[in-house]
């Protein structure tokens, strides 16, 4: 991505079909820089859209948080280069994140999700986790650091931490103050998200539920800059937007 807000506003096109999605993405041309399809759409013609999208000069964030043996990892991540997709997220297992990585193609960044925002200290534990979610976040992102992996998907209170690591940070978990927060867990303004490390926030349903998505994907896009701002005034040695 480049140094321009726009880049930095990657939407979710949490839809049930092709044509809500055509819908969307007409309505957000121009304001957003990157358009993810996760598993939902993905199995309603989202794959289509994304060789479409693709095509046409967008940048496509395959959400599928790949976790599966080393062969079918390589091959669904040569199966994304093929597609166009900029982005593919797979969870930051150290196997499946070296599979994705040895078979990533020219043009394809492997971001490796750590733990999920909709997930609390009691979820962790419940899936027999002994670390609380902080520990576990930091050993998925040196887990991602060791296998090449491109860039880091992490609650917004982690952008600092993985900020450190040298990747890209994305962060979904992220609301303006009026906007619901749904069943996010671990969520922060864009302008905190971006002050504290995040390179690119991820937003869904405040946009694409909006009566108005173009004009709730500007109110993002302003308070991405006013991120950027607080940033610039921290005036920290690696307080410069990363060009992502």
């Amino acid at each position: 991505m480049a140094e321009c807000a726009t880049d930095r506003l990657i939407l979710a096109l949490d839809v049930a079909d092709t044509a809500a999605a055509e819908r969307l993405v007409a309505a957000t041309e121009g304001v957003v820089g990157v358009y993810k399809i996760g598993l939902e759409f993905a199995l309603a013609g989202g794959i289509g859209t994304a060789a479409a999208l693709a095509r046409a000069g967008h940048r496509v964030f395959l959400d599928m948080k790949l976790l599966d043996i080393g062969n079918t990892v390589a091959g669904a991540t040569r199966a994304a280069g093929a597609l166009g997709a900029a982005y593919l997220t797979v969870h930051a297992y150290p196997q499946a994140l070296a599979a994705a990585v040895g078979a990533r193609p020219a043009g394809l960044s492997i971001v490796a999700v750590t733990v999920l925002t909709s997930m609390g200290e009691d979820d962790v534990a419940a899936a027999g986790y002994a670390d609380r979610v902080t520990a576990l976040v930091d050993r998925r992102i040196a887990a991602a650091v060791t296998a090449g992996a491109d860039a880091i998907v992490c609650a917004p209170g982690e952008a600092a931490a993985a900020r450190r690591s040298g990747l890209t940070v994305i962060t979904p978990g992220v609301r303006l103050p009026a906007d619901a927060a749904g069943d996010q867990r671990r969520v922060a303004t864009p302008q905190e998200a971006i002050a504290t490390g995040a390179d690119a926030i991820v937003v869904g349903r405040p946009i694409g539920a909006s009566a108005d998505p173009r004009a709730a994907a500007e109110r993002y896009l302003a308070a991405i800059e006013e991120g950027l701002a607080l940033r610039r005034a921290a005036a920290s040695p690696d307080g410069a937007p990363r060009s992502i």
